[in-house]
């Protein structure tokens, strides 16, 4: 007996959670004696950094403090040393804590809090002044492994410590956010070298130690609900080895924890319908204020805006990718941010998966993708790419769920071809840019702060339903059947490929009509008016499985026929055959959507599934950008041009959701169990929608005709300028900033190049319409987006009698597009040929092409022609150069063969009396200047009458010229002052002028 005494008393229990509390402690006091030793001891030293010191710099970073000077470094290692042990035992404790058999959820998080802890103590004694990059990696490593830790911390929380849940939410929330504008100062010093943005930056830096450490010390309410403690010494039991180290016997056998063990260990098909009782409360002032009919409206309406904005920041996340693409001509790195989509591989965890369809998971995804939409405010576009790639994430998991949510998937399905309506309504309505995307603001036509609005008061009402209300939303039972396990892999590549054709043809309603254009005279329809028709078709398609939900022909493989069939008239054809093809497909697509999205949630495999699918899109937004890039990525040869295989790839994929074997599918319910009367709202909504299409198209019809500014001297001003696919250098739509130069600059006839947007990396944009609809002018669009090349435009003042779209020689490089119109200029034909040449890297495809451009000019020898081109050559050079070719082969003049400061943009003309020449800065819109060329059309049957060269090159003040002649004053200039929102004359730092010649009739 006195044995068993002593050997009770020489065992010793230690609760948890003084463990945490001391790691907490430890860890504040560590950093914060290393701070207050630094500032002590070597205050200037260690603000001071490679871009200014104090008083610019005042506060110190982490990095400086802990890292470069005796005796704070030294203490602060001795007493992180110290700190490790609380550490590594919270980690353990944790797992331990929430270990499972049947999930491998805290496996993850314990291995990844193992990792963070490693790196945590690699980048502390290993410093920046030891090795750079070793430091940068492992402090890299420890915040990339912070996403795990703190994520899959917040999910294994159990169900009943909602203290401990709310507590780790906000403080990750905080933690990641916080990281926005620390990287934003850390450019700020980095690359633009602000003094005192070190400073800025370094607040931010000590803000996320706090935060991590207070994440970490909510272990203490975890380890006090459960009653951990920690046992040591002998014991006088047979208890194991386990059990001699850790005892929690109170918190195996709780009732609440029970309950949360048995969620986590339920299948996910089963979580459905128990998920509903955890919606929260509805406020009772709510209830009172809006009838129940009013709010049943409303509950559809907002399943309808989100359903927008999940479009909206999806569509805008390939356009803020690529924009570093473009500056890179080729893989930048930043394109892994495509894979952000493929976060739904995370529901593959059954915990993550439980919370993710729990009321309050939803909210907080949906909070989360609104970091997309308030993107726009960032003013980096390496900021904003990170937070629409966070955004897309939080997207593409809660849409994942969305979709997978039992019989409700019919519904959502419905919800997901509205809000690609309403999406594409809005760019139409908007000069082809969605008035939300993070890379449209205010100055550029956004209207964000609605849309976030609009998005709030939407989330608000999502959160505020009732148990009841709820019900009539989300399904209470279990999807009525399920299909064989085998049939995840085709259903989700379906899925797939049907996401990515609805992205690539219907995101912009003129994009189909772009695929079709041939120019003028016109045969078929035209871009800016007739996208409305678009609109229609996708909303009778759509009309098909609401008022026909148990129609089988939706699901019969002669309908994917009927689709495959519209697929390739599209493809085949132009004009209004072809756009009748497209009207089809349009049609086709809508009305497949909730029954793809409706096989796929019948899988039963939802991380897979939905991971499968976003991966197919991912695939195929590569394959797609291939066949007109591929000069610039490894292996795009195999896809060069090839927009037909990838076209029959995307519909062989779509078809793996027919029957094709005939059988009798497993029976569900295509009812749509939204709000009450959610299909009539469904009716009403789409009758709207089509009568909005209508009305908008019909407001941007111009109500007169162009007309030239200066018809009095017969004066033609044209332009050249290559706008870089019309994204600024802040990363913005810059069309309207285009707008504003074109029209001081008075341009009768403009060409851009770089214009081809009716692709997914650009946003499926139309660049025209800003300009052509402010400042009135004819338009044509180069070859389309199923001809592989850049694109090119054509403006004018001028009615374009026709046109011509050519696809010059490239054997090798890029494929170069050209326009060839006839102008009817004050009553004289002239032709304008505007082209965009291939690179130096492929000599002979800029040969073979300027040999083409000649022939085009010098066909309509000695009749007026202008040349508006991006050449890549030198002035003078010889052949096989460009420039000889272009100048001796098609007949052409120089608009001044003296300036030899030029490289890719040139101005050639012929017929004409040239007058002045001017070179524009392009300030921030584009890595192109603006090169302008002024000409007076001779009278009406009369030719030039002295085409020498001295009479070409008779050089004059403006003064000695009528004031019409004159270029703006305004944009004299220079870089530092002058000039007009960064705009002025470069170079010569003035328009050139020229007098007409002696005898000229004009």
């Amino acid at each position: 007996m006195d044995n068993r005494n002593d050997r009770e008393r020489a065992r010793l229990t230690l609760d948890a959670s003084r463990i945490a509390a001391v790691h907490t402690y430890l860890a504040l006091a560590t950093f914060f004696t290393a701070l207050s030793l630094g500032c002590l001891l070597h205050y200037k030293k260690i603000v001071k950094n490679g871009v200014a010191g104090y008083p610019e710099e005042w506060f110190p970073s982490v990095s400086a403090t802990i890292g470069d000077w005796y005796p704070e470094r030294n203490v602060f290692q001795i007493m992180i040393a110290l700190n490790s042990g609380p550490r590594f035992a919270l980690v353990f404790l944790q797992y331990y804590l929430t270990r499972s058999v049947n999930s491998s959820l805290p496996t993850v998080v314990f291995i990844f809090g193992i990792i963070r802890t490693l790196s945590c103590g690699g980048w502390v004694y290993i410093t920046s002044s030891d090795d750079h990059d070793a430091h940068d990696v492992l402090m890299i490593t420890y915040i990339v492994c912070n996403l795990p830790w703190m994520v899959g911390g917040i999910a294994c929380t159990p169900m009943a410590n909602i203290q401990a849940r709310k507590q780790r939410q906000r403080v990750c929330a905080a933690f990641f956010l916080s990281m926005i504008p620390m990287i934003y100062f850390f450019i700020q010093h980095k690359v633009y070298r602000v003094p005192g943005a070190y400073t800025r930056y370094s607040f931010f830096e000590w803000g996320l130690i706090i935060l991590d450490i207070m994440y970490d010390s909510v272990t203490e309410l975890d380890f006090k609900a459960a009653k951990l403690q920690i046992s040591l010494g002998s014991s006088f039991d047979g208890q194991s080895e386990m059990d001699k180290i850790y005892t929690s016997a109170p918190m195996a056998e709780t009732p609440s924890e029970k309950n949360a063990l048995a969620v986590t260990a339920e299948p996910a098909e089963k979580l459905t319908g128990e998920l509903s009782d955890t919606t929260a409360p509805e406020p009772k002032r709510l209830q009172s204020l809006l009838p129940t009919q009013w709010r049943s409206a409303a509950m559809f309406l907002s399943d309808v805006y989100l359903s927008y904005l999940f479009w909206s920041i999806y569509t805008s996340l390939a356009p803020t990718l690529f924009y570093f693409s473009v500056w890179e001509l080729g893989i930048a790195g930043h394109e892994l941010a495509l894979l952000s989509v493929l976060a739904p591989c995370l529901l593959g965890i059954s915990p993550f998966l439980a919370w993710a369809r729990s009321h309050e998971g939803k909210m907080t995804l949906h909070v989360l993708s609104f970091i997309g939409l308030a993107a726009y405010a960032l003013p980096s576009p390496l900021l904003r790419l990170f937070a629409v790639s966070f955004a897309n994430m939080a997207l593409s998991i809660r849409q994942a769920v969305d979709w997978a949510d039992g019989d409700r998937a019919w519904y959502n399905g419905i919800l997901t071809g509205l809000g690609l309506m309403l999406s594409s309504l809005s760019k139409l309505a908007n000069h082809s840019n969605n008035p939300v995307w993070p890379f449209v603001h205010g100055p550029s036509g956004g209207y964000n702060k609605t849309g976030i609005l609009l998005g709030l008061l939407s989330l608000y009402e999502v959160h505020t339903r009732t148990k009841d209300t709820q019900h009539a939303v989300q399904s209470k039972t279990t999807p009525t059947s399920v299909l064989p396990s085998q049939t995840w892999l085709p259903q989700s590549i379906a899925l797939g490929g049907l996401l990515f054709t609805l992205h690539q043809l219907l995101a912009d309603s003129s994009t189909l009509v772009a695929w079709s254009w041939t120019g003028y005279p016109i045969k078929g329809p035209i871009p800016n008016v007739h996208g409305y028709r678009t609109l229609l078709a996708q909303g009778g398609g759509l009309l098909l499985p609401v008022l026909l939900p148990h129609a089988g022909f939706l699901t019969h493989p002669a309908w994917f026929l009927y689709g495959a069939a519209s697929a390739y008239v599209t493809y085949s054809y132009k004009d209004w055959l072809g756009y009748s093809g497209g009207v089809h497909l349009a049609l086709f697509l809508m009305s497949v959507i909730p029954h793809v999205i409706r096989n796929a949630s019948m899988t039963g495999r939802v991380g897979r599934t939905y991971f499968t699918a976003w991966l197919v899109v991912c695939l195929f937004d590569l394959a797609n950008v291939w066949t007109v890039a591929y000069a610039f990525v490894p292996g795009g040869v195999y896809l060069r041009e090839r927009t037909d295989l990838v076209l029959a790839a995307q519909m062989a994929v779509l078809g793996l959701a027919f029957n094709w074997s005939g059988r009798q599918l497993p029976s569900f319910s295509v009812s749509l169990p939204g709000p009450p009367d959610s299909g009539s709202y469904v009716n009403k909504l789409l009758a709207m929608l089509a009568a909005a299409s209508i009305l908008v198209a019909f407001y941007q019809i111009p109500s007169s005709s162009p007309v030239p500014y200066r018809p009095g001297p017969r004066i033609v001003r044209a332009g050249i300028w290559t706008v870089h696919f019309g994204i600024d250098n802040e990363g913005r739509d810059s069309q309207r900033r285009m707008r504003d130069l074109i029209r001081d600059m008075e341009l009768d006839v403009v060409g851009l190049l770089e214009t081809d947007l009716h692709r997914i990396v650009f946003g499926n944009r139309d660049l025209t319409r800003v300009v052509a609809e402010d400042l009135g002018y004819y338009v044509d669009l180069g070859p389309g987006p199923n001809q592989h090349t850049w694109g090119v435009v054509l403006l004018s003042k001028f009615p374009i009698i026709n046109s011509t779209h050519h696809l010059l020689p490239s054997p090798y490089g890029e494929l170069a597009p050209a326009i060839e119109a006839v102008l009817d200029i004050y009553g004289t034909p002239v032709t304008v040929v505007v082209a965009h040449n291939g690179q130096e890297e492929t000599p002979l495809d800029r040969e073979l092409q300027s040999t083409e451009l000649a022939r085009i000019m010098a066909k309509s020898y000695p009749q007026p022609v202008i040349f508006l081109g991006y050449v890549v050559t030198r002035p003078g050079a010889k052949r096989p150069n460009p420039y000889e070719i272009l100048v001796s082969e098609g007949k052409m003049h120089d608009i001044d063969s003296l300036d030899f400061d030029r490289w890719c943009e040139y101005i050639l003309y012929r017929g004409l009396y040239r007058t002045a020449y001017a070179r524009v800065s392009r300030s921030t819109i584009t890595d192109t200047e603006l090169q302008i060329g002024q000409f007076v059309v001779p009278k009406y049957g009369h030719g030039v009458t002295d085409d020498s060269e001295p009479a070409r090159y008779l050089r004059s003040w403006k003064e000695n010229l009528p004031e019409e002649h004159w270029f703006p004053m305004e944009y004299y200039g220079n870089e530092k002052e002058g000039g007009v929102r960064g705009h002025f004359y470069h170079v010569f730092n003035t328009p050139l002028y020229y007098r007409l010649p002696e005898g000229a009739i004009v």
